[in-house]
């Protein structure tokens, strides 16, 4: 879903300012008749000096310590992923697009994959769990931080994981990650980046999402990203995916009032009419919808006539990981 708000992610600066050297151990006047001699004011100052010196030189390294320290919990928490996840393998047959994601499985196979995000909005995830689970179809649930931390969804996402569902980020907070007109600005520093990540698959492992082993699949908030975000994501063992472009079926995020908003009956045509016109269907899609927007006309009310079309054409729902990533 796209929003005209951006959000930018900048450096943080620590307000602590590191504790300076504490100089009331200096050596005090212990000459009880009066002033001490020139000479022994000479050394005093001397002695002074160097303790100055010192000071100075001890105030460094302390700042030193804390930066290097910081560092290496910023390095541990960005690097979390790599301790309970896997790099995706990915299968030959996948197709990326220019930025690098990969949008789409298989085109010569009849499989394809249901996938839905997730942030503020959740009204329509308990009747698609109700529905995937008397089909006995798996999905793939791309969730932010926030949405995991809710006391009330909680549950919800427990149930995906439980139910056997593929449960991913979609990062933390949902910034944008680039310009919507200059696709090239990232609006997100690389360090932003890689700490919302973190934070959201904090969420998600505590819930018992993504397990170890499992590949770590990403889908940017807004689907919106750029070539950056993509290699920022590798660099911690995460792949960018997206959904695959065409059928129309993201719509679904648009309310009513919105010059956007189609209903829930015309995206539903407009996903089999995509699959009739074009020559390799919906082989391989990723096709994504919303675990809610506020809309009154929600689309998880067409979504079983969607799967029983999908049955009657000889397509087979699979979990995303399965269709986009190798077995081994």
């Amino acid at each position: 879903m796209r929003r005209s708000q951006r959000l930018s992610g900048t450096r943080r600066q620590s307000g602590n300012t590191p504790p300076q050297p504490n100089n009331s151990g200096a050596l005090s006047n212990c000459n009880p008749s009066g002033p001490l001699p020139l000479a022994a004011r000479a050394g005093e100052g001397l002695s002074s000096g160097y303790k100055l010196k010192r000071a100075r030189s001890s105030s460094f390294e302390i700042r030193l310590a804390l930066v290097l320290i910081g560092q290496l919990l910023f390095s541990f928490l960005t690097h979390a992923s790599r301790a309970t996840g896997a790099p995706p393998n990915f299968r030959e047959s996948v197709v990326r697009e220019p930025q690098g994601a990969v949008i789409r499985g298989d085109v010569a196979a009849k499989r394809m994959s249901l996938i839905f995000t997730g942030d503020q909005y959740a009204e329509s995830t308990a009747a698609i769990l109700d529905l995937l689970q008397q089909r006995g179809d798996k999905a793939g649930f791309f969730i932010t931080g926030r949405f995991a931390r809710d006391p009330a969804l909680r549950p919800l996402v427990r149930r995906m994981v439980d139910e056997g569902h593929y449960v991913g980020p979609h990062s933390d907070a949902h910034p944008l990650y680039c310009d919507w007109d200059d696709r090239n600005k990232s609006l997100v520093t690389r360090e932003f980046f890689r700490s919302d990540l973190a934070k959201n698959l904090s969420a998600l492992k505590a819930l018992g999402a993504l397990p170890p082993g499992q590949p770590v699949l990403l889908v940017p908030p807004y689907e919106w990203y750029n070539a950056e975000q993509v290699r920022w994501a590798a660099e911690v063992g995460v792949q960018m995916i997206n959904f695959t472009p065409g059928s129309g079926s993201n719509r679904d995020y648009a309310r009513e009032g919105d010059a956007r908003f189609v209903s829930s009956q015309r995206i539903l045509q407009d996903v089999l009419a995509y699959d009739r016109r074009e020559p390799q269907g919906l082989n391989g899609f990723l096709l994504l919808l919303h675990l809610g927007s506020g809309r009154k006309d929600p689309f998880h009310v067409r979504l079983g006539e969607l799967c029983a079309a999908l049955d009657q054409r000889g397509y087979e729902l699979v979990r995303v990981d399965e269709l986009v990533c190798r077995a081994d």
